[in-house]
Order: structure tokens, then C-alpha cells, then sequence
């Protein structure tokens, strides 16, 4: 198994790639703009489209889930007479966060966030309550996944889906992109910490018993490195 990279980057990348077309792009913005939902004529009118082309960039921008669809009539009226509801647009409530490499420091802000908590309400040392809080959060991904592949290949695509960038071997899994980057270097110690806690909770959600996180940092690749028991350390050799 090779580099692994997560589905949610890629469907990142298409939905904000859709905005790339100039008359899409004006569309997105238009309808994000407004309080209401839009119509495909209002829509077209604000950015001087014709009808037939503004409908296929709005569908195309529902397609890539920028934009949701409702329907109902402009009249007020109902009953008989009343009319066809009309298609009407509106922003997504999605969100659309694409970083190259990934990154995730909305994570990283949710384990401090529940440290900080932790520390305060138990009196625990803020490093023992953040690696606490970032086991836990791991252990709840992981526990999350379907167990009938083989421990390498079920922790290399759950630490894709997170930014990690796996590339695994028989022996070995390491970790070529940090999800905490800029973190890491203002605060080596704690968010190193924090992510071999997070990767070893991953492992034991998954219910690996022959994988173990090590922290080794690298300048160029992540400080963790996810290690087969039953292999021998490059120390050994």
C-alpha cells in the first residue's frame, strides 16, 4: 500500500474547484449573498446570464454541494391555481476547508478545547489532560471503522482520512504529513505529544494488537511513526 489521500480532500478540492468558472463563481456569490433563497431568473438577472445558462452553473453548484435546492411558491397562494413551486437557491450549510498538505487544526483546537476543560474541572496537568482528551478522541475514530482489513491497511486509510498522509509497508507505517504543522513547531513538545496520544488511541479503536505508535520526530514528515511489534526496530538491526 502506498500514499494514501483522503476522499474528504479530494471532494474539498472539486467543490471549490467548481468556482474556478467565472460565471459559477458570480453565482455562488450572489446567492451566498442574499437572505433568501433565489430563483434560477433572479440569479441570472443579478449577473446578466441568460436563464438556460445560469440553471446548468446553479445544478452544477448543487452537484458539488455548494449550494442546496428548496421549492415553493413565490405567490404565497395555495390550493388549486396556485401555480408549480419554484426552484429556489441557497448556500450550503456545508464547509468547504481545503489545505495542501492537509491540515486539521479544527481537531487540534477540539482536544485542547476539552484539556482545557478537563484540567480545570479535575485539576490534571494540562500535558496529561491534553494526551487524555487526544487518546480518547483517536479511540472514538477508530472505533468508528469496520475491522475486516488488515491492521496496516484499516490505520493507513482512517489516518488518511485525517490528513496523515500514510505510506505503509509490512513493517512500518509512516506518517508523511503533520495535520498540526505550524502547531507542532510553536509548540513541539505538547502537540507531539497530543498526536502520538491521538494515532495510539486510533490504533486501539481499531483494535490493532501488533501496532504501536512511536513518537520520532523527522523535519520533513510527522513526529509520529506507527511501528509493527513483531518487527525488528531499525535500532536492532
Amino acid at each position: 500500500m502506498g500514499n494514501v489521500v483522503s476522499d474528504e480532500t479530494w471532494s474539498g478540492i472539486a467543490g471549490i474547484g467548481a468556482l474556478v468558472e467565472p460565471a459559477r463563481r458570480a453565482l455562488y456569490l450572489h446567492v451566498a449573498a442574499q437572505d433568501e433563497p433565489v430563483s434560477r431568473e433572479q440569479a441570472a438577472e443579478a449577473v446578466h446570464l441568460p436563464a438556460h445558462s445560469a440553471k446548468f452553473h446553479l445544478d452544477r453548484l448543487v452537484e458539488e454541494g455548494l449550494l442546496e435546492v428548496e421549492f415553493r411558491r413565490l405567490t404565497g397562494r395555495t390550493g388549486p391555481g396556485a401555480g408549480r413551486p419554484a426552484k429556489l437557491y441557497r448556500r450550503s450549510t456545508a464547509e468547504f476547508t481545503v489545505s495542501l498538505p492537509p491540515r486539521r487544526y479544527d481537531l487540534a483546537g477540539q482536544i485542547l478545547a476539552s484539556a482545557v476543560d478537563r484540567s480545570m474541572r479535575d485539576g490534571q496537568a494540562v500535558s496529561t489532560a491534553v494526551r487524555e482528551a487526544a487518546e480518547e478522541s483517536g479511540h472514538e475514530l477508530g472505533s468508528r471503522r469496520p475491522h475486516h482489513q488488515t491492521e496496516q491497511q484499516r490505520t493507513a486509510e482512517t489516518l488518511a482520512t485525517q490528513g496523515y498522509e500514510p505510506r505503509a509497508s509490512p513493517e512500518e507505517i509512516v506518517l508523511a504529513n503533520c495535520p498540526f504543522d505550524a502547531l507542532a513547531r510553536a509548540h513541539t513538545e505538547l502537540v507531539c505529544g497530543m498526536n502520538e496520544a491521538y494515532v495510539s488511541g486510533v490504533l486501539h479503536g481499531l483494535g490493532c494488537k501488533h501496532l504501536q505508535a512511536h513518537l520520532e520526530p523527522h523535519p520533513e514528515l510527522c513526529c509520529v511513526r506507527v511501528r509493527d511489534r513483531r518487527a525488528s526496530s531499525p535500532h536492532d538491526r
